[in-house]
């Protein structure tokens, strides 16, 4: 059964637009996990733009589902992770002055510091995932350096969904879903779990969904953005509704 694990990375974002105590990530974190959430989301970024390291904490305390830690991997960054220990730690490539993550982790092009970074974290007991492009040799070098679930960037997917007129069988979304598809396979083929997220709201997440094999969604924004509406709760829910339709409709 696919899992849907949620980033409420945004109700921090809106608590230190005013630098004040509300909302609380800990109450989203309850309203997720009661609309049907199997796990929570956060990126502690470098500038702590939002997600703050007081949050981390109280959430690996209280959330009484997953928690993943989105992550550079920093000296700083793998050492609060070890002493806090959330049960997965994913290793994102992070930019200052980027608004959102950009892209996957280049691991070809530093896999020897992340094979320390992943071994550190497996010595503390958690599962370390990195957020790769649907490329093979990056699914190749993640299965190198140890990482035991890769999250294939579904951001192409999306940009090509949304600029072909939301139509998930034109020819370039079907090709992007292609990319995504053969990487699971590799990811599965090399005994790692198969994850996915990035850009995916409720227009498009089905098709990923239906891919064979995977194991989880990672989806922030487009939740949040509907619980503004319809409150976090229902819009998990609404959420969890369609992945469990897309897998029932791929048997």
């Amino acid at each position: 059964m696919i899992e849907l694990g949620v980033n409420i990375d945004h109700v921090a974002t809106i608590r230190q637009a005013r630098c004040t105590y509300e909302p609380d990530p800990v109450w989203a974190a309850v309203e997720a996990h009661l609309g049907g959430a199997d796990g929570i989301t956060i990126h502690l970024r470098e500038d702590r733009r939002h997600i703050q390291d007081a949050d981390v904490a109280r959430l690996r305390d209280l959330a009484q589902i997953k928690l993943n830690l989105e992550m550079a991997a920093t000296d700083e960054m793998v050492g609060i992770a070890c002493r806090i220990a959330p049960q997965m730690a994913m290793l994102v490539p992070e930019g200052r002055h980027e608004v959102t993550t950009e892209g996957g982790l280049d691991i070809l092009a530093q896999e020897a510091g992340l094979r320390q970074s992943v071994a550190r974290l497996a010595d503390a007991g958690i599962i370390t995932s990195v957020f790769i492009d649907a490329d093979p040799a990056q699914v190749d070098a993640a299965a190198r350096i140890g990482a035991r679930v890769c999250e294939i960037h579904t951001g192409p997917y999306a940009h090509a969904f949304y600029t072909q007129g939301r139509d998930a069988e034109s020819p370039a979304a079907l090709a992007e879903l292609e990319k995504i598809r053969l990487a699971g396979e590799a990811v599965r083929q090399l005994g790692m779990r198969f994850n996915a997220g990035h850009a995916l709201n409720y227009f498009n997440v089905q098709p990923v969904a239906m891919l064979a094999g995977i194991r989880e969604l990672h989806i922030g924004h487009a939740i949040i953005s509907r619980a503004v509406f319809v409150g976090l709760r229902e819009a998990v829910r609404e959420m969890k509704r369609l992945l469990r339709e897309a897998q029932a409709r791929a048997r």
